[in-house]
Protein backbone atom coordinates (compact mmCIF):
# COMPACT_ATOMS: atom_id res chain seq x y z
CA UNK A 1 0.00 0.00 0.00
CA UNK A 2 1.14 3.53 -0.94
CA UNK A 3 2.49 5.76 1.43
CA UNK A 4 0.42 9.02 2.56
CA UNK A 5 3.05 10.73 0.79
CA UNK A 6 2.92 9.06 -2.02
CA UNK A 7 -1.02 9.22 -2.60
CA UNK A 8 -0.82 12.90 -1.38
CA UNK A 9 2.45 12.92 -5.11
CA UNK A 10 -0.24 11.04 -7.31
CA UNK A 11 -3.23 12.98 -6.05
CA UNK A 12 -1.44 16.05 -6.74
CA UNK A 13 -0.24 15.09 -10.70
CA UNK A 14 -3.23 12.57 -11.23
CA UNK A 15 -5.18 16.29 -11.00
CA UNK A 16 -6.79 17.52 -14.20
CA UNK A 17 -6.85 21.04 -14.61
CA UNK A 18 -10.98 22.50 -14.39
CA UNK A 19 -12.59 21.24 -17.76
CA UNK A 20 -9.62 19.55 -19.46
CA UNK A 21 -8.48 16.06 -19.28
CA UNK A 22 -4.60 15.35 -19.44
CA UNK A 23 -2.76 13.39 -21.21
CA UNK A 24 -0.17 10.68 -19.77
CA UNK A 25 2.73 12.80 -21.60
CA UNK A 26 1.16 15.85 -19.11
CA UNK A 27 0.97 13.86 -16.06
CA UNK A 28 4.70 12.45 -16.66
CA UNK A 29 5.37 15.98 -17.04
CA UNK A 30 3.91 17.28 -13.76
CA UNK A 31 5.44 14.39 -11.88
CA UNK A 32 9.06 15.66 -12.65
CA UNK A 33 8.16 19.01 -12.08
CA UNK A 34 7.01 18.56 -8.75
CA UNK A 35 9.98 16.60 -7.80
CA UNK A 36 12.15 19.61 -7.93
CA UNK A 37 11.28 21.66 -5.32
CA UNK A 38 10.58 18.80 -3.23
CA UNK A 39 13.48 17.31 -3.14
CA UNK A 40 15.46 20.90 -3.62
CA UNK A 41 16.94 19.76 -7.15
CA UNK A 42 17.59 21.19 -10.37
CA UNK A 43 16.20 18.82 -13.15
CA UNK A 44 14.62 15.32 -12.99
CA UNK A 45 13.32 12.90 -15.50
CA UNK A 46 12.08 9.64 -15.97
CA UNK A 47 13.29 6.84 -18.18
CA UNK A 48 12.20 3.44 -19.78
CA UNK A 49 14.20 0.60 -18.69
CA UNK A 50 13.96 -3.04 -19.82
CA UNK A 51 16.50 -5.84 -19.01
CA UNK A 52 18.41 -4.90 -21.71
CA UNK A 53 19.16 -1.47 -21.11
CA UNK A 54 17.98 1.83 -21.28
CA UNK A 55 14.91 2.16 -23.78
CA UNK A 56 14.02 6.33 -24.17
CA UNK A 57 12.66 9.32 -21.99
CA UNK A 58 9.82 9.47 -20.75
CA UNK A 59 9.58 13.46 -19.62
CA UNK A 60 12.10 15.77 -18.61
CA UNK A 61 12.02 19.16 -16.81
CA UNK A 62 14.94 20.90 -19.14
CA UNK A 63 17.60 20.41 -21.43
CA UNK A 64 20.09 19.02 -19.81
CA UNK A 65 17.70 16.64 -17.82
CA UNK A 66 17.05 15.47 -21.14
CA UNK A 67 20.95 15.44 -22.01
CA UNK A 68 21.28 13.07 -19.20
CA UNK A 69 19.14 10.38 -20.78
CA UNK A 70 20.64 10.90 -24.34
CA UNK A 71 23.99 10.40 -23.34
CA UNK A 72 23.19 7.39 -21.22
CA UNK A 73 21.35 5.62 -24.03
CA UNK A 74 23.79 6.57 -26.28
CA UNK A 75 27.07 5.66 -24.33
CA UNK A 76 25.33 2.53 -22.69
CA UNK A 77 26.89 3.90 -19.20
CA UNK A 78 26.18 6.00 -16.53
CA UNK A 79 24.12 6.28 -12.60
CA UNK A 80 20.51 5.35 -14.32
CA UNK A 81 21.71 2.00 -15.91
CA UNK A 82 23.39 0.94 -12.55
CA UNK A 83 20.80 1.62 -10.84
CA UNK A 84 18.52 -0.57 -12.54
CA UNK A 85 20.97 -3.29 -12.80
CA UNK A 86 21.40 -3.24 -9.22
CA UNK A 87 18.06 -2.40 -8.36
CA UNK A 88 18.59 -0.02 -5.65
CA UNK A 89 19.80 3.90 -6.00
CA UNK A 90 22.94 5.06 -7.27
CA UNK A 91 23.49 8.28 -5.55
CA UNK A 92 26.34 10.68 -7.17
CA UNK A 93 26.87 13.80 -5.01
CA UNK A 94 30.27 14.78 -7.23
CA UNK A 95 30.31 13.83 -10.62
CA UNK A 96 33.64 14.92 -11.75
CA UNK A 97 35.12 13.52 -8.59
CA UNK A 98 33.39 10.33 -8.05
CA UNK A 99 31.86 9.72 -11.52
CA UNK A 100 35.06 9.94 -13.93
CA UNK A 101 36.41 6.12 -12.95
CA UNK A 102 33.06 4.93 -13.05
CA UNK A 103 31.35 6.40 -16.37
CA UNK A 104 34.22 8.28 -17.99
CA UNK A 105 32.57 8.91 -21.25
CA UNK A 106 29.11 9.78 -19.50
CA UNK A 107 30.86 12.36 -16.79
CA UNK A 108 32.63 14.05 -19.45
CA UNK A 109 29.90 14.68 -21.20
CA UNK A 110 27.43 15.71 -18.43
CA UNK A 111 29.42 17.70 -16.55
CA UNK A 112 30.26 19.81 -19.33
CA UNK A 113 26.66 20.66 -19.77
CA UNK A 114 26.53 21.74 -16.28
CA UNK A 115 25.49 18.83 -14.27
CA UNK A 116 27.21 18.34 -10.71
CA UNK A 117 25.60 15.52 -9.04
CA UNK A 118 23.13 12.69 -10.08
CA UNK A 119 20.87 10.60 -8.29
CA UNK A 120 18.83 7.85 -9.87
CA UNK A 121 16.29 5.80 -8.31
CA UNK A 122 15.17 2.78 -10.05
CA UNK A 123 11.24 1.82 -11.20
CA UNK A 124 10.79 -1.54 -10.66
CA UNK A 125 8.49 -4.24 -8.92
CA UNK A 126 10.45 -7.28 -7.87
CA UNK A 127 12.80 -8.24 -10.72
CA UNK A 128 11.09 -6.19 -13.19
CA UNK A 129 12.12 -3.02 -14.32
CA UNK A 130 9.79 -0.74 -15.59
CA UNK A 131 12.15 2.50 -15.47
CA UNK A 132 14.66 5.14 -13.66
CA UNK A 133 13.93 8.20 -11.73
CA UNK A 134 17.16 10.67 -12.27
CA UNK A 135 17.84 13.59 -10.52
CA UNK A 136 20.47 16.14 -11.18
CA UNK A 137 21.87 19.45 -9.29
CA UNK A 138 24.17 22.25 -10.91
CA UNK A 139 26.23 22.29 -7.74
CA UNK A 140 27.73 19.57 -5.57
CA UNK A 141 26.34 18.08 -2.54
CA UNK A 142 24.56 15.20 -0.99
CA UNK A 143 20.86 15.07 -0.67
CA UNK A 144 19.92 15.54 3.20
CA UNK A 145 17.67 12.49 4.97
CA UNK A 146 14.49 14.50 4.02
CA UNK A 147 15.52 15.09 0.37
CA UNK A 148 16.59 11.10 0.18
CA UNK A 149 12.99 10.29 1.31
CA UNK A 150 11.23 12.71 -1.32
CA UNK A 151 13.16 11.22 -3.95
CA UNK A 152 12.04 8.08 -3.08
CA UNK A 153 8.76 8.81 -2.59
CA UNK A 154 8.54 10.33 -5.95
CA UNK A 155 10.03 7.63 -7.74
CA UNK A 156 7.48 5.28 -5.72
CA UNK A 157 4.82 7.55 -7.66
CA UNK A 158 6.50 7.18 -10.79
CA UNK A 159 5.86 3.36 -10.49
CA UNK A 160 2.88 3.23 -9.61
CA UNK A 161 2.14 5.76 -12.57
CA UNK A 162 3.59 3.79 -15.23
CA UNK A 163 1.74 0.50 -13.96
CA UNK A 164 -1.47 2.11 -14.15
CA UNK A 165 -0.61 3.12 -17.83
CA UNK A 166 -0.02 -0.32 -18.98
CA UNK A 167 -2.77 -2.06 -16.85
CA UNK A 168 -5.57 1.05 -19.03
CA UNK A 169 -3.85 -0.15 -21.99
CA UNK A 170 -5.37 -3.21 -24.15
CA UNK A 171 -3.88 -6.66 -23.81
CA UNK A 172 -1.21 -7.64 -25.39
CA UNK A 173 -0.51 -3.73 -26.34
CA UNK A 174 1.99 -0.95 -24.72
CA UNK A 175 0.53 2.37 -23.65
CA UNK A 176 1.06 4.82 -26.50
CA UNK A 177 3.22 6.88 -23.75
CA UNK A 178 5.39 3.83 -23.11
CA UNK A 179 5.40 2.52 -27.24
CA UNK A 180 7.28 5.34 -28.15
CA UNK A 181 9.94 5.01 -25.92
CA UNK A 182 9.47 1.35 -27.06
CA UNK A 183 9.83 1.80 -30.72
CA UNK A 184 12.87 3.77 -30.45
CA UNK A 185 14.80 1.29 -28.94
CA UNK A 186 13.33 -0.98 -31.49
CA UNK A 187 15.20 1.01 -34.48
CA UNK A 188 17.97 0.89 -32.62
CA UNK A 189 18.56 -2.74 -32.73
CA UNK A 190 17.12 -2.96 -36.43
CA UNK A 191 20.03 -0.89 -37.10
CA UNK A 192 22.48 -2.50 -34.66
CA UNK A 193 21.68 -5.56 -36.91
CA UNK A 194 22.18 -3.63 -40.13
CA UNK A 195 25.67 -2.56 -38.95
CA UNK A 196 26.63 -6.39 -37.99
CA UNK A 197 25.84 -7.66 -41.19
CA UNK A 198 27.50 -4.04 -43.10
CA UNK A 199 30.81 -4.47 -40.86
CA UNK A 200 30.50 -8.34 -40.17
CA UNK A 201 30.63 -7.56 -36.55
CA UNK A 202 28.86 -9.33 -33.54
CA UNK A 203 26.12 -7.40 -32.49
CA UNK A 204 27.59 -5.82 -29.25
CA UNK A 205 30.31 -4.65 -31.88
CA UNK A 206 27.76 -3.57 -33.98
CA UNK A 207 26.41 -1.65 -31.36
CA UNK A 208 29.56 0.25 -29.95
CA UNK A 209 30.33 1.33 -33.82
CA UNK A 210 26.55 3.14 -33.80
CA UNK A 211 27.40 4.40 -29.84
CA UNK A 212 30.63 5.59 -31.11
CA UNK A 213 29.20 7.42 -34.10
CA UNK A 214 26.37 9.21 -31.52
CA UNK A 215 28.84 10.23 -29.66
CA UNK A 216 31.34 11.41 -32.46
CA UNK A 217 28.69 13.29 -33.89
CA UNK A 218 27.42 14.89 -31.52
CA UNK A 219 23.80 13.47 -32.46
CA UNK A 220 21.12 11.40 -30.14
CA UNK A 221 21.36 7.43 -31.11
CA UNK A 222 18.04 7.35 -32.46
CA UNK A 223 19.12 9.58 -34.93
CA UNK A 224 21.80 7.56 -36.07
CA UNK A 225 20.25 4.27 -36.04
CA UNK A 226 17.55 6.52 -38.25
CA UNK A 227 20.20 7.17 -40.78
CA UNK A 228 21.57 3.39 -40.81
CA UNK A 229 17.98 2.05 -41.38
CA UNK A 230 17.20 4.67 -43.98
CA UNK A 231 20.41 4.33 -45.63
CA UNK A 232 21.88 7.11 -45.41
CA UNK A 233 24.86 5.73 -43.63
CA UNK A 234 26.74 2.88 -43.91
CA UNK A 235 29.32 0.87 -41.62
CA UNK A 236 31.80 -0.79 -43.90
CA UNK A 237 33.27 -4.15 -43.41
CA UNK A 238 37.19 -3.01 -44.69
CA UNK A 239 37.83 -0.47 -41.54
CA UNK A 240 34.21 -0.65 -40.12
CA UNK A 241 34.05 2.86 -40.47
CA UNK A 242 31.16 4.79 -41.94
CA UNK A 243 30.72 7.45 -44.45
Amino acid sequence: MASPRVRQILLEVLTDPPGRASTATQVMQRLVAAALPAVKVDGASVALMTPAGHAGLLAATDGPSAELENLQLTLGEGPCLDASRAGRPVLQPDLSSGGTSRWPGFTSSATNAGIAAVFAFPLQVGAIRLGVLDLYRTITGSLEPSQLAEALDFAAAATTIILDLQHSAPIGELHPLLAVAADAHREIHQATGMISVQAAVGLTEALLLLRARAYAAGRPLLDIANDVLNRRLTFHREDDHDE
